[in-house]
């Protein structure tokens, strides 16, 4: 590779949104610190991070808000295929050709339109899988509450069939059309050089549904642990910090925190609350809905607890979660489900349980609970030298420069 390195870096939204957002922003500051040059192409959106590039940025599009049938006409067609972000990705190559661009999440919003345009353009792509959608059509791998692979084979239909996306005709029948588009144009299949999964699971999942292993790479989530600092005090409490969402398994937790008789503090927002606190309200158990909380705030809340809890029922992939409660010395209880097993070695940084099962779930809340504070200590620290060792900044810029040297002519 020339001196003169650049990055194109995609991304739907160019702020700190979710996981993937941090994700995509923190590869960005990792590069601009190596010395690269780094080009964002994402969409207007008002809580957007500023950019001098932001000119190139494609319309919004922002789901939930109030619009007639037109536009709601123009919002469907972009999903499936925006001439736009095609005619602005080429207008940007134009004036800073990037040595390599590397996507992150674009379905729905930007679309792999950009990505025909690239490979005309002569441009390597790489893209970061954050989820299952290259596989699944809603992306979850998951209907009614329940892992599903009803789709696997090409049986693409059953995402309509089954109402997966929002138990809705409408929004089902929309994603049936978008896959159908994307596959049968090789929108993703032919155009991305390399696919990197944060997991290994994710990987071979892919491979099972016949993405080339040759053409996938390994390539785990990364943390500065010494932007963390373990906490000297310790609550009385279990904690989950995340989306409070059906497939986050937060029912389960809540029962499991109610026959433990252990108290436990939810950190997070959405769809699950109110049906959480009725719950709650019912079993008399004692949970503390926190709510969002800023940065510090959710990084005291952590590490002052007993242990991070991740009871997920769904194919979770590499929750950074899970880093940032080792890098705060604090072990980990996961499901034993999705890429979360890779990143909790039972009985020494953690307990894995599992997946949806109440009584082995409240039976590690009490087993974490009723161990010396100097054992939870140690498991926490376990996974503190752990991350410092495996999932380093370094690690994963090295990595990812030597996949993006194998695209590079």
């Amino acid at each position: 590779m020339t001196s003169a390195r650049r990055l194109l870096a995609i991304n739907n939204y160019f702020y700190r949104r979710g996981g993937a957002e941090s994700v995509f922003l923190d590869h960005i500051d990792l590069f601009v610190a190596a010395g690269w040059d780094v080009v964002p192409f994402a969409m207007e959106h008002p809580d957007n991070l500023p950019s001098p590039w932001s000119d190139y940025f494609v319309s919004e599009i922002e789901y939930g808000r109030r619009s007639g049938p037109f536009t709601k006409a123009k919002q469907a067609a972009k999903i499936v295929f925006s001439l736009e972000a095609r005619r602005k990705i080429r207008a940007l190559i134009s004036r800073a050709r990037p040595t390599v661009a590397h996507a992150h999440n674009v379905y729905h919003h930007i679309s792999p339109s950009i990505f025909e345009a690239l490979k005309a353009e002569g441009v390597p792509i790489v893209m970061t899988a954050h989820d299952l959608k290259l596989a699944c059509p809603a992306y979850k791998m998951l209907n009614n509450g329940r892992v599903c692979e009803r789709c696997r084979g090409g049986q693409i239909h059953n995402v309509l069939l089954h109402r997966c996306v929002k138990d809705s005709l409408l929004a089902s029948g929309l994603v049936l059309l978008e896959t159908f588009v994307h596959r049968s144009f090789g929108l993703y299949r032919d155009t991305l050089d390399r696919l990197v999964t944060p997991s290994r699971f994710y990987r071979d999942k892919l491979v099972e549904w016949g993405w080339d292993a040759k053409r996938i790479a390994y390539i785990p989530n990364f943390i500065d642990a010494d932007q963390f600092t373990p906490w000297c005090h310790e609550g009385n409490y279990f904690a989950y910090a995340g989306r409070l969402a059906p497939e986050k398994g937060l029912a389960t937790l809540v029962r499991a925190a109610a026959l433990s008789q252990q108290r436990l503090v939810l950190a997070g927002t959405g769809p699950e609350e109110a049906a959480l606190r009725h719950l709650v309200e019912e079993l008399g158990a004692d949970v503390v809905f926190a709510g969002y909380l800023d940065k510090p705030e959710l990084k005291r809340v952590i590490g002052e607890s007993r242990a991070l809890v991740l009871p997920s029922e769904w194919y979770e992939n590499a929750p950074v979660s899970v880093l940032e409660a080792y890098a705060l010395g604090r072990p980990v209880i996961g499901a034993r489900i999705g890429g979360i097993p890779e990143l909790v070695v039972d009985n020494e940084t953690g307990v894995l349980v599992e997946s949806g099962n109440v009584a082995m779930l409240a039976d590690a809340l009490a087993g974490i609970a009723s161990l010396p504070r100097t054992a939870r200590n140690s498991l926490g620290a376990a996974g503190r030298d752990w991350v410092r060792r495996e999932f380093t900044p370094d690690k994963y810029r090295d990595r990812t420069t030597q996949l993006y040297n194998t695209v590079v002519c």
